[in-house]
């Protein structure tokens, strides 16, 4: 069986006080509860000013 790495952008709207490592975290826990997923994780984020 073949292995392949997906890499995903993912922007999001949150809360001033809300940590973007949570959703990350958050984001990770729903992929891994997906079907054929071995390993998900957050490997960075950047902040943007609006």
């Amino acid at each position: 069986m073949n292995r392949t790495n997906l890499f995903f952008k993912v922007e999001v709207e949150h809360d001033p006080g809300e940590k973007p490592e949570r959703i990350g975290d958050e984001i990770c826990r729903q992929i891994l509860k997906v079907y054929g997923v071995r390993q998900a994780e957050l490997s960075n984020f950047t902040s943007l000013e609006e």
